[in-house]
């Protein structure tokens, strides 16, 4: 890479179970007016802005436009959007900065979960030919995957109990989580996970603002550079994939550059307890790596961002000093079927 990139701000909503009262619009506003007074920016300073969002969710057509409002359109800007989580928007935005068409980027996601049924929508996302006319949905294809870890020895159902509470717990620091502390395990949803193993469903945004090179520096005391950025794809039939394991993460990270040094922090889009499994392995996570500090996906999973609240988490942390070098990871589709792995570093104190 001839230009870097680093991630100078971040911000987010509170997430909740509901937000009724608020359009999408209203939602999103408050965080790109904290985001951009963390930088001293204004709209017209953005060079490119770019968002991931949901029509599925939503229920309309285009429902992105919409949000075109709270960021300013008039004059005219240079943007994009994604049908996917912000993550994935993130990698157009830092593929854009690389090539110098801009110096800054705008970049931002939200999701309303809460007026649908989200595990039927989310059926939406499967191979329309064989998977989807079954309506398999989302909780019960974890379910296969957290058994078929179990059959593997991998883990059990107290192991994954853990992680539930262990990130909970972590979430008790985390002022916009919307899961902290203790949460009973619950019931079964479907064997072998139980609530506590699976994410809350609420409404969330967040936004984040990239700067290349010098830039970057005059906007933030400690940017988080982006070292790597990778994007990998497992095949879509859930058939032809081994569910305990999963090489496009693994590949990702490596091509990502996330093995060439140990990382310190992970925040891992894991939105089911069992996915934490899978990717420390195929991430070649250890004890000594502190693992989802904010609570991840099981304190809060507003749906289309909370990819980008991952990577936005890391790069606060190296922002205030709290770590040096992180690895952020998002996930979309079924079962960690596609997975985007960052590495973010800070300039040596």
């Amino acid at each position: 890479m001839t230009r870097q990139i680093a991630v100078v701000a971040f911000a987010q909503s509170d997430h909740r179970r509901t937000t009724d009262e608020l359009s999408e619009v209203e939602m999103l506003m408050p965080v790109l007016h904290e985001v951009l007074a963390r930088t001293g920016l204004r709209t017209s300073d953005i060079g490119f802005t770019c968002s991931g969002s949901s029509d599925y969710l939503a229920g309309r057509a285009f429902s992105f436009t919409m949000t075109l409002d709270g960021v300013g359109a008039w004059p005219p800007i240079s943007e994009s959007h994604v049908e996917m989580d912000g993550a994935f928007a993130l990698y157009e935005a830092w593929s854009k900065l690389l090539t110098g068409d801009a110096d800054t980027a705008l970049v931002y996601s939200y999701g309303k979960s809460s007026p649908g049924s989200l595990r039927d929508v989310l059926t939406r996302q499967l191979d329309p030919y064989y998977l989807a006319p079954l309506w398999p949905d989302s909780v019960a294809l974890a379910a296969l995957q957290a058994q078929a870890l179990i059959d593997a020895g991998d883990t059990d159902e107290s192991a994954l109990a853990a992680i539930g509470a262990r990130s909970r717990a972590a979430a008790t620091a985390n002022p916009h989580a919307q899961l902290r502390g203790p949460v009973p395990q619950g019931d079964h949803l479907v064997r072998p996970l139980r609530t506590s193993d699976c994410p809350p469903i609420g409404d969330g945004a967040a936004a984040v603002i990239l700067a290349a090179g010098d830039r970057a520096r005059q906007l933030c005391a400690r940017p988080a550079w982006i070292r790597g950025l990778d994007h990998r794809i497992e095949p879509h039939s859930l058939g032809a994939r081994d569910l305990t394991d999963s090489p496009s993460a693994r590949l990702a990270a490596e091509r990502a550059g996330a093995f060439e040094r140990p990382v310190d922090t992970a925040e891992l889009h894991a939105p089911f307890s069992s996915q934490e499994v899978v990717l420390r392995k195929a991430l070649r996570l250890g004890e000594e790596v502190v693992v989802n500090p904010s609570g991840g996906a099981l304190a809060a999973n507003p749906v289309m961002a909370a990819g980008l609240i991952r990577i936005g988490e890391a790069a606060a942390r190296i922002h205030r000093g709290a770590c040096d070098r992180a690895l952020a990871h998002a996930t979309s589709g079924p079962c960690l079927q596609q997975n985007l792995v960052a590495v973010l570093e800070g300039d040596p104190r």
